[in-house]
């Protein structure tokens, strides 16, 4: 069972990626539910420097992993990411660009709206 699928602006939840695919799910969206206790509802594009502090809090999310079907993610890929890493990665000065309109509006219970905006990478047009 999936939460309902908005997204922090208010609006329908968009994509996040395809390729790779992403989401708690697996379905390219930061969709959660009851069952994905990590939140991952924060559709971040990736960068060498957010990558490399993942790894070294261990969680390194640009080895590939073939035996889970995961090829590794490079600077520039999308992905969801757990909420409370974003924040720690905010804490730390490493935090990634977000997309607010592809981040679950449950992201909110961790992270506040202020802090994404500061990251976002669609807030030009996200009105429109």
């Amino acid at each position: 069972m999936r939460d309902a699928s908005i997204n922090v602006l208010g609006g329908v939840l968009e994509p996040c990626s395809t390729t790779p695919l992403t989401g708690f799910f697996r379905n390219g969206c930061c969709d959660t539910g009851p069952m994905d206790h990590g939140l991952h509802t924060v559709c971040c594009i990736m960068t060498a420097e957010f990558l490399a502090l993942s790894k070294y809090l261990g969680n390194d999310l640009s080895t590939p992993r073939p035996e889970y079907g995961f090829a590794g993610l490079t600077a520039g890929d999308k992905w969801c990411l757990c909420a409370a890493r974003f924040y720690q990665a905010h804490e730390e000065g490493a935090a990634p660009n977000v997309l607010l309109r592809a981040t679950h509006q449950r992201t909110l219970t961790i992270v506040p709206l202020d802090i994404l905006t500061l990251y976002a990478a669609d807030l030009s047009d996200a009105a429109g």
